[in-house]
């Protein structure tokens, strides 16, 4: 072994041994403290068939096949889903691209060249020459500092938070689909009471107009029935805009053109409200995707501060070439041919206008922003969490008042209707009531369809019962050139 080389295994000897000199990455710690309980966590508690955590599919739980074939729709062809998944890609290629730096590269070159010089004469020609040759080349920085490592896991944390950002997408969708959907439904049960509405209030107009035909009503009164008929017929559009414009959306998030979708129409009483127990707080941060990329965000700053840390050191660099190279193709492979060159670089910094120290400082304060993020996505989602259970309960109560409202005004509206026909009543009794009735229909169904929006906020608010696994995220082609992300 020459002298050479037994430096150069001595020096990749001692790297070794002083690996531990590299930087160590500062651990994650969101320095909160976590509540024991959620304070509304009583609303699913009186639910004896209260499921603990929602399943992958948690929306089967409402009992409608309209739905469940949305979200199906929306989990295959949802464009921001595709995308989500895109971005994973990039993610585990910069992956592998972080890890390429830890091993060594090596290079190969064969070459051909023939040349001719000018002639020492004049016209006469230059004599013309041949040279052939193969060599390898090799080189490898040493981690002495653990920076390539740290870059590595920085790229890993990185491609984790991709991961989740795709829990993240797909929570977001399906909330929006379920949002949009029941919000369809309420804008549909309520356009259908207001034709209710107008169909009562022109009964009642062509009551009046009979009174007004013999004399027992006035022109007033037939006047005030006609501005209520007018002012139900004018609520009407408006219904019919909202129930459109959800309609669209929802073609939006299936990735289906919006005039190719319909709502068939699901009366909000035959839409169950599935119940679901909420567990620990602890345990829905561990399972919000949200929670989760926070945090893998904040492991990749971390890795970044070590990386900018261990440019401040020296770097070695090995490098080495060998091969062959001779004037003659047949002398090729003679052993008078051969040629080789080892060599150990040290680089450190000594002036950079202070340019590696800012980096340090801008990965610091980078990692600070992240903390605070990181601290923001741990209370959102138990803000989510407790104003989802609130809101399921209060709107629990609120549907059983409006029931009991709208039993009541029924009751009252009947019984003016009644005297209105036998001329037993004066006409603002009855557009007090007819009003009061109205209002009831209306306040009910916006109650249920709060209700029902409440529900689906909770599973999502919980997480969803959303789990990452890679292999059920795949590109495929679509009939219409475009990718689409195929569970």
């Amino acid at each position: 072994m020459s002298l050479t080389t037994c430096r150069l295994t001595l020096l990749l000897a001692l790297t070794g041994a002083v690996a531990g000199c590299s930087r160590q990455i500062e651990p994650v710690q969101s320095g909160l403290r976590l509540p024991g309980a959620f304070r509304s966590a009583g609303a699913a508690q009186p639910f004896s068939t209260a499921i603990r955590w929602p399943s992958a599919d948690w929306w089967e739980g409402f009992g409608s096949p309209e739905l469940s074939a949305l979200m199906r729709g929306a989990m295959t062809y949802n464009p921001d889903l595709a995308g989500a998944t895109a971005r994973l890609r990039q993610a585990d290629a910069l992956v592998r691209l972080a890890g390429s730096a830890l091993l060594p590269t090596v290079d190969a070159d064969i070459s051909a060249t023939r040349s001719r010089s000018s002639g020492s004469s004049p016209g006469v020609a230059g004599r013309a020459r041949n040279s052939y040759g193969a060599s390898l080349s090799a080189g490898y920085e040493v981690d002495f500092w653990g920076r390539n490592r740290a870059a590595l896991q920085a790229a890993q944390a990185s491609a984790t938070a991709a991961r989740y950002a795709i829990g993240v997408t797909a929570l977001s969708t399906q909330a929006a689909v379920a949002n949009a959907y029941f919000a369809a439904l309420g804008a549909r049960e309520l356009l259908e009471i207001q034709r209710g509405n107008l169909e009562v209030a022109s009964r009642n107009l062509g009551i009046l107009r009979q009174r007004l035909s013999v004399g027992t009503a006035t022109g007033l009164d037939v006047a005030q029935q006609e501005s209520v008929v007018a002012q139900q017929r004018a609520a009407i559009p408006p219904l019919q805009q909202s129930l459109e414009a959800n309609t669209f959306a929802l073609g939006t998030l299936t990735g289906t053109p919006p005039g190719e979708i319909d709502i068939s129409g699901t009366p909000l009483d035959q839409v169950a409200i599935p119940r679901i127990a909420p567990g620990l707080p602890a345990e829905v941060l561990a399972r919000r995707p949200d929670v989760q990329a926070a945090e893998a965000d904040l492991q990749a700053a971390s890795a970044d501060v070590a990386v900018a840390r261990a440019a401040l050191l020296p770097s070695i660099v090995l490098t080495g070439s060998g091969g062959v190279q001779s004037t003659l193709l047949s002398e090729l492979l003679r052993p008078g041919s051969t040629f080789y060159s080892l060599a150990a670089g040290l680089t450190a910094p000594i002036f950079n206008g202070g340019a590696l120290r800012a980096q340090v400082e801008q990965a610091s304060g980078r990692r600070e922003e992240l903390l605070a993020a990181y601290q923001r996505a741990i209370l959102s989602a138990l803000q989510d969490t407790e104003t989802s259970l609130s809101a399921l309960q209060r709107t629990d109560e609120l549907v059983a008042l409006q029931r009991a409202r709208v039993a009541a005004a029924q009751r009252a509206y009947d019984i003016a209707e009644a005297q209105l026909r036998a001329g037993t009543v004066d006409l603002l009794s009855v557009l007090n009531t007819q009003t009061t009735l109205f209002g009831a229909r209306n306040a009910l169904a916006q109650a249920q369809t709060e209700r029902l929006q409440a529900a689906a906020a909770l599973f999502t608010a919980l997480g969803g019962g959303w789990t990452f696994a890679p292999a059920d995220l795949n590109m495929a082609p679509a009939a219409d050139g475009l990718a689409r992300t195929v569970p």
